[in-house]
């Protein structure tokens, strides 16, 4: 019986989708980027579905959703686009994710620059946000 139990809890180990252990992203990331006038913030807005991953990256050329994002384990990949029509970019993101820094590669598709690197650390709660409305479930 005990081999049975130990063979079964083996079995449901190797059978888990890998996804179950990939790291938890969601949220705000915030990275400190070049810029023409230094250095410029930029918040990445990170939702998961699984392995898709979605969301927005704000920075003062504006708001740009993330597209074709995928997570494998640690290691994460997305494009925004910027400009439209003749002028369209596609900026290629890959980071890898520890606890509270995703590591980055940044890459123009086509491009023939070199990558730049860069580093997002998660966003914390301060001191005096007013934390989200619990809803009440029937309580009062």
């Amino acid at each position: 019986m005990k081999n049975k139990i130990l063979l079964i809890g083996a079995i449901f180990t190797l059978v888990l989708p890998t996804s179950l252990w990939a790291t938890d992203i969601r949220g705000n990331w915030i990275a400190e980027m070049p810029s023409t006038q230094g250095t410029a913030e930029t918040v990445f807005i990170f939702k998961v579905e699984g392995t898709k991953l979605t969301g927005t990256v704000s920075d003062p050329q504006g708001e740009t959703a993330i597209t074709e994002g995928k997570i494998d384990g640690d290691k994460i990949s997305f494009i925004v686009i910027r400009g439209s029509g003749k002028n369209e970019m596609k900026l290629l993101h890959r980071g890898t994710v520890s606890l509270n820094e995703i590591k980055f590669t940044l890459k123009a598709q086509g491009g023939t620059g070199q990558p730049q690197e860069f580093i997002a650390r998660r966003e914390f709660p301060r001191n005096g946000d007013v934390p989200a409305k619990i809803p009440n479930r029937g309580r009062n």
